[in-house]
């Protein structure tokens, strides 16, 4: 039997991997360490027993959809929802990409961006951050200069857990709509950083901020992902989207969860301060650190090789994530922020590892 092939430019492109590993402090995946309120799981249980499983789902996800917008004080028509913020991205690029056109990024940043857009056909038009891993003025003009269609920030970036500046993504956004392209902040991590780019979004802004429920929400099991855009932005999305996407249990897991804000917003202040206290930690061995809006902090240590710390780490039953190999990154290691138990874990097992 002669086997079909891929299309040419998928035949060597690897996918996305996360190493999953069984270890007692599990730090290398940014999910949340702690589970959604137990109410909430109660409510959902309960509501579970009503969904007609012979019925297709609201399309629309409608009550989703209203939540969401009740939440930024926005119009439903301005929310999109899918699973997990991957769909999201790959919708937007079925509807913006594709072949013949382009995707402007700044790397290094979510490897998903340009693996989302290699997968529609989209090409895509690498930009160089600073050597502190900031957006560089420079690359973004010459980034910029080639109109791509669609220009990804993420805030905050992930691996590096950076912050883009606000007057940065202003003037991006300006420039992007002289020439008629979109700019899509990806805020998976959006809830942990100082200032969000929704309040950009309007009807007369080429701006949509895509977000997840997989992080601060405790929903990573639930895949279920957002975007507050443009109408026609959503409407975009609509049309490329295969119908009845979104299961019905997965849509009242997302509308459930929003009772629950004030919960939401007590778990990111817990997670912010265990941030401050791992990176405290971190400031007293012998690696290099960048400042965090995200529950990860990226660090590289300055005496071993990141590979030979991340084993030894692994060997004291601690999981964080190697991107030592990473183009740009070399030697860097991730680690989620997790329980106090967690973190102080971590922090005694790097510091054995590193000291003198």
């Amino acid at each position: 039997m002669k086997r079909p092939q891929v299309r040419d430019d998928l035949a060597l492109m690897e996918g996305y991997h996360s190493p999953q590993v069984e270890v007692s402090v599990r730090l290398n995946t940014n999910e949340s360490p702690v589970p959604p309120p137990a109410a909430w799981s109660d409510a959902l249980h309960a509501e579970m027993s009503q969904i007609s499983w012979n019925r297709y789902p609201d399309r629309n996800a409608t009550a989703l959809r209203a939540g969401l917008a009740e939440l930024y004080e926005v119009d439903p028509s301005m929310v999109f929802a899918a699973n997990g913020s991957n769909e999201v991205l790959q919708c937007l690029l079925l509807a913006y990409g594709g072949p013949g056109r382009s995707a402007g990024l700044f790397e290094p940043t979510y490897a998903l961006h340009s693996h989302i857009a290699k997968v529609t056909g989209t090409a895509v038009v690498e930009g160089e951050r600073a050597p502190d891993y900031s957006l560089d003025p420079a690359e973004v003009d010459r980034v910029l200069s080639q109109e791509p269609n669609v220009v990804f920030l993420c805030s905050p970036n992930n691996p590096t857990g950076m912050v883009e500046d606000p007057d940065a993504v202003r003037s991006i956004v300006e420039r992007v709509g002289n020439y008629g392209g979109l700019v899509v902040v990806d805020e998976a991590y959006g809830q942990f950083a100082p200032w969000s780019a929704v309040g950009l979004v309007d009807d007369d802004q080429p701006v949509a901020v895509s977000r997840t429920f997989s992080k601060t929400w405790s929903m990573a099991a639930a895949r279920l992902g957002y975007m507050v855009a443009p109408t026609w932005v959503v409407n975009a999305l609509e049309s490329v989207v295969l119908p009845y996407h979104l299961d019905a249990a997965k849509q009242l897991a997302g509308t459930l969860a929003l009772r629950f804000e004030p919960e939401m917003r007590d778990r990111v202040a817990q997670l912010v301060e265990q941030r401050d206290i791992v990176a405290a930690g971190l400031g007293e061995l012998p690696v290099a650190t960048w400042d965090s809006g995200a529950n990860f902090v990226l660090f590289r240590p300055l005496n071993m090789t990141g590979d030979d710390v991340w084993e030894q780490l692994l060997a004291r039953d601690v999981l964080v994530r190697n991107c030592a190999s990473w183009p740009r990154l070399s030697g860097c290691l991730r680690v989620t922020i997790g329980t106090p138990e967690e973190n102080r874990a971590f922090l005694g097992a790097l510091g054995e590892i590193l000291k003198p």
